[in-house]
């Protein structure tokens, strides 16, 4: 295994780009527990071989990677570092207010989306742009989940801040039926601190945020969230 074999470097600047590269493309799709675990370990052990200084006193974006690591991947992280701790309290901070966010953008087809006016629906916001193949790759899978469980309240709002232009062209060779949204400016991605696509915060039925992914899910992957949220999927396995 490639983490394994960085993990066995000696200590260098060059073997925490490695793992920082590594952890970068391990949240990517479905790569196992276990295979991000790995990734997460060995950026671990490389920044303690090899601590990096803060950024104008912000956590350096080596403590940042591993953080979401441990935040939104769930994987066991043990270093002691005041970097890494703040890393971890910003993303804390940061879901408080994902927690409370409120927002208003139109769609496409010109109607208005209030995402507070969902409560009592299942709402997954998904940040994307048609240039990001990670977003292209999740979109089929997310419309098909959509088309599945919209009926028990699912909602996806899936927001671009692209020109209209831009997305309708794409849309014509790729077609969706849930909503794009437009986000001009970026208001709402600098509300939701967004860095990085694709991204997704899934919303329960209370307007709480119960579920988010740091980065392309699969099918399975998103099945789970939506389970986080108390939809019905057990029966809708994949290949079912």
């Amino acid at each position: 295994m490639l983490a394994a074999q960085i993990r066995a470097l000696p200590p260098s600047a060059n073997k925490l780009a490695l793992a920082y590269s590594l952890a970068n493309l391990c949240t990517e799709g479905d790569q196992g527990e276990n295979t991000v675990q790995a990734v997460a370990t060995t950026l671990e052990d490389a920044l303690r071989q090899h601590p990096v200084p803060d950024a104008a006193g912000q956590p350096a974006q080596e403590y940042i990677e591993l953080a979401m690591l441990a935040t939104y991947e769930r994987v066991h992280v043990a270093l002691d570092n005041p970097q890494f701790r703040q890393a971890m309290k910003k993303l804390q901070l940061d879901d408080v207010r994902r927690d409370d966010a409120n927002f208003t953008l139109t769609s496409l087809d010109g109607r208005k989306w209030t995402l507070r006016s969902l409560r009592g629906q299942v709402v997954l916001v998904n940040f994307w742009a048609t240039w990001c193949p990670p977003c292209r790759k999740e979109m089929p899978d997310l419309d098909a989940l959509y088309k599945k469980f919209r009926n028990q309240g699912f909602v996806v709002l899936a927001i671009s801040d692209e020109q209209p232009a831009t997305v309708r062209s794409f849309l014509a060779k790729h077609k969706v039926e849930y909503p794009i949204l437009l986000d001009p400016g970026d208001l709402v991605h600098k509300r939701f601190d967004v860095d990085g696509i694709p991204k997704s915060y899934l919303y329960g039925r209370s307007g709480k945020l119960v579920a988010e992914a740091m980065d392309m899910r699969t099918r399975d992957q998103f099945m789970a969230m939506l389970a986080k949220a108390g939809l019905e999927t057990k029966n809708h396995l994949s290949g079912e």
